[in-house]
């Protein structure tokens, strides 16, 4: 099988700059190129070359003012089985027409179907069109298919995944060098550490958490709340929100601290130096990928009832669902709770891990991408039932 995997025109493959499609997309397309042809095609980057070959797998980048315009070229002339489309559902179209006997499977990663995003006509066309459509939640695909019910027989979700390897849980001996090593190296050694990772935005709610530090003080003084991320992917410039939060983290000195964009190769260190995580978004969020990093690492999981985060959290086994998300009371209450209980913190992180291991690593996202691509090609071929 030849299979094109496409990213969008934000962000290239390998994920240097970050990216939650980025990291989805390189990492499940060594796994299947062990078995079919696969091609990784994303936007061109300074740090890249615009072709090459790694781990049997093609990357070719193309420049992102005319991203589509390349894109719907080479699919023309490369012949490709089944291009994988990610969270662009307005180019199925354009990329059918001109390549009508390939098989599109259309992934979506964010609500690309909301009325503001995409016309009656257009997702329409683009349902008719696609093969597959993959969702990474129950609640992204519900966002589909309550509008435009018709894409209920071609839609499925995969749940993305983790490089288990990468990830050291702190009772496992490396888990334990990397966990002394990076808090030495932060001056963190003999603190209660509580993890956030994502983008500096208000949709992701870090302000909550700061304003939660009262209560989680009053109980826990030695706490280092660690915020790590920027306003963007790659980007540590400081918009006003970004300032607002250094500002008030300035009231905590010794509790609060921010380490701006980490490349992706040096985050699972910090999951592991940390004895819980925490993720307040107060968005629609689709299902964050942060749940998977932090389980890989064996962190229990505070998270948010929005979007699709909960799907992956069975309540008080790894973690715990916040109902009252815009409450910081609500965090402090479940934060004071772990720290102060580390039996449960290890209960609920080995749970996870096990969770994780068994559900979410790289190889079972391929397994069941590999699975989809097969049904694509029988539903083109006027099989779609078999």
């Amino acid at each position: 099988m030849k299979i094109a995997l496409a990213a969008t025109e934000k962000l290239p493959v390998p994920a240097i700059r970050g990216g939650a499609i980025q990291i989805y997309l390189d990492s499940v397309a060594s796994i299947i190129g062990k078995t079919a042809d696969v091609s990784v095609i994303s936007i061109k980057d300074p740090e890249l070359k615009e072709s090459e070959e790694r781990n049997n797998v093609k990357y070719l980048r193309f420049d992102e003012d005319s991203y589509l315009e390349q894109l719907t070229t080479h699919v023309k002339n490369a012949k490709y089985d089944v291009v994988h489309i990610c969270n662009r559902p307005t180019w199925i179209k354009t990329l059918a027409e001109a390549s009508p006997e390939t098989k599109f499977v259309l992934s979506v990663h964010n609500d690309m179907f909301a009325p503001d995003k995409i016309s009656d006509q257009e997702g329409m066309d683009c349902i008719s069109l696609v093969a597959k459509i993959i969702t990474v939640s129950d609640y992204i695909g519900n966002t589909i298919t309550s509008r435009f019910p018709d894409a209920q027989s071609k839609t499925k979700t995969v749940y993305s995944g983790v490089d288990l390897e990468d990830y050291h849980p702190q009772w496992t001996a490396e888990g334990s060098r990397i966990r002394r090593r990076i808090r030495d190296e932060l001056g963190l050694e003999g603190r209660k550490v509580v993890l956030f990772v994502g983008r500096l935005s208000k949709v992701k709610g870090p302000h909550v958490l700061l304003q939660a530090m009262p209560k989680i003080i009053e109980e826990h003084p030695d706490i280092m709340m660690v915020f790590v991320g920027s306003k963007w992917f790659g980007d540590d410039n400081v918009n006003n929100y970004v300032k607002h939060l250094y500002t008030f983290g300035s009231l905590y000195l010794e509790n609060v601290t921010f380490i701006k964009f980490v490349k992706p190769r040096d985050i699972p260190g910090l999951y592991t130096m940390s004895d819980l995580f925490v993720c307040s978004s107060q968005w629609q969020e689709p299902l964050a990928r942060v749940h998977y990093e932090a389980m890989a690492a064996g962190l229990p999981i505070i998270t948010s009832n929005r979007g699709g985060n909960p799907e992956v959290i069975e309540e008080e086994k790894n973690g715990f669902i916040i109902y009252d998300f815009e409450n910081p009371d609500a965090y402090a209450i479940r934060i004071n709770q772990l720290l102060s209980n580390t039996n449960l913190c290890q209960r609920l992180g080995k749970y996870g891990r096990a969770k994780v291991e068994r559900d979410f690593g790289w190889e079972t996202v391929s397994k069941n991408l590999i699975s989809v691509y097969k049904e694509a090609m029988r539903y083109s071929l006027g099989r779609k039932d078999e």
